[in-house]
């Protein structure tokens, strides 16, 4: 009887650079190199870049071994891989670390700064930069919030209580607060009476980074939602005051949100939905800029994980953190 080699014993790649290895299953029976398959698999990467990464030992096996670029891939299951991007553009600030025991990690992220490597970023990312600076190679965000939006973001240390954390978000038993900058209620087309309960049935638009609302008249159920959002007006400001919105000409205010689901931009969507679209934003009501275009760090997203609230599954305490960043009105 012959026995596969238990998960224990199995080979774990190493974090380099804060950087944990991807992965990538090879095909039964592929008469392919090492180089041609993952030059075939992801075509968006150059050549030259995968003999890069060959040459300073980036490719392994399942076993872990460093493989070279005309190794056969014959009986091979998978091949590890680490990402990194030439040029990378670099950010000009950092993360605080407000909150850390065995267990978590609570960061307060700065805008334009992706939770995770993606896109234009690895280094550059807040995990990467955090595996760095606190020399701790498994931990894992339990969250994520966009780049373009600051504040909190919540790490696990330790990959056995990964899920635990997870399993919180997903069943909805952690309380978040976040602030938002956008035109006083006034500027609405709508008479909105704060606070309110925004519901809506949310969806990917045709523009796959942006999401959008389906019309009342499209959904098979009427009121059925999948998306909940509540909201406050909290601070208002008038044309005396000094918290004019130059660009745009208008009165501006103070929102607080809570949203109850987690649908992908669903602050941004909802408080367009009603009239308010946040200061910053590139994408909603149309798109501005591109997502590769260069970064207007002096003119932020105005939207900001303030505050975060959970019993902590595994040392049993109340945790209740807040952001030390503010947004200026």
């Amino acid at each position: 009887m012959v026995c596969g080699m238990s998960s224990s014993n199995a080979f774990k790649p190493p974090v380099i650079n804060g950087v944990g290895p991807s992965t990538v299953g090879v095909p039964a029976n592929t008469t392919l190199s090492a180089i041609d398959f993952l030059t075939s698999k992801f075509s968006a990467i150059a050549r030259e870049e995968w003999l890069s990464r060959f040459e300073t030992g980036q490719i392994l096996n399942a076993a872990g071994r460093v493989m070279a670029p005309q190794d056969s891939l014959h009986n091979q299951s998978h091949l590890h891989y680490y990402r990194s991007i030439r040029n990378e553009p670099e950010l000009p600030f950092k993360a605080t670390v407000i909150f850390q025991d065995e267990f978590l990690v609570v960061a307060d992220k700065p805008h334009f700064m992706p939770v995770t490597p993606g896109g234009r970023y690895v280094q550059q990312s807040l995990l990467v930069q955090l595996k760095q600076q606190l020399k701790l190679p498994e931990l894992s965000p339990v969250h994520r919030i966009d780049r373009e939006t600051a504040g909190l973001v919540v790490f696990s240390v330790r990959a056995q209580d990964r899920n635990a954390y997870q399993e919180l978000f997903r069943l909805r038993q952690v309380e978040k607060t976040y602030e938002a900058i956008a035109g006083a209620p006034e500027t609405s087309h709508l008479d909105l009476q704060f606070p309110l309960v925004h519901r809506s049935m949310m969806e990917e638009d045709s523009q796959f980074f942006r999401m959008r609302e389906v019309a009342e008249k499209h959904l098979k159920n009427k009121g059925e939602f999948n998306s909940e959002t509540w909201i406050d007006c909290v601070e208002r400001q008038n044309r005396n005051d000094l918290a004019l919105d130059k660009a745009n000409k208008q009165d501006l205010a103070r929102y607080s949100l809570k949203p109850l689901t987690g649908q992908r931009h669903q602050l941004r969507v909802h408080m367009n939905a009603l009239g308010l679209p946040l200061i910053g934003d590139q994408f909603y009501p149309f798109v501005k800029r591109s997502a590769e275009e260069k970064n207007l760090f002096e003119h932020p997203l105005q939207l900001l994980a303030k505050s975060i609230s959970f019993k902590d599954p595994i040392s049993g305490n109340q945790r209740s953190m807040n952001s030390q960043i503010s947004l200026n009105i």
